[in-house]
């Protein structure tokens, strides 16, 4: 199930979830409901750049990890406590939270092969 959201509530600090989950097919950890992969998108405004970021890395999701993913888009200008707290210091930038390590990709969305390789879904070679 995609869940595509603006962000009101931040995700659940990585150390509330115990870090051996098993996960099952549909992604979810042992049927209890939590993604895969969990995703925050940050943005500046509805931007032609903050845009084509958001349909690249929507359309990444939904070819690789159809159903196991969480993405929350946060527009820095409505929360900038969000990006301050992120340290945030340009866009778009995605943040893989979980699983950890956490992972930071900066700049252009639309190279999907880089975008793969920074969410640790494909190797580097």
């Amino acid at each position: 199930m995609k869940r595509v959201r603006k962000a009101s509530r931040p995700h659940p600090r990585p150390e509330a979830i115990p870090p051996s989950l098993p996960f099952g097919r549909e992604g979810t950890a042992a049927g209890r409901g939590r993604p895969e992969l969990v995703l925050r998108l940050y943005v500046a405004g509805m931007t032609p750049r903050s845009s084509g970021a958001i349909r690249a890395v929507t359309e990444v999701c939904e070819r690789h990890l159809k159903g196991r993913y969480d993405l929350e888009i946060v527009d820095i200008y409505r929360q900038p406590t969000l990006a301050k707290g992120e340290q945030i210091i340009a866009v778009p930038t995605l943040i893989k939270k979980l699983p950890l390590p956490l992972r930071r990709l900066i700049g252009d969305m639309a190279d999907t092969k880089r975008v793969l390789v920074g969410l640790d879904l494909k190797s580097g070679k």
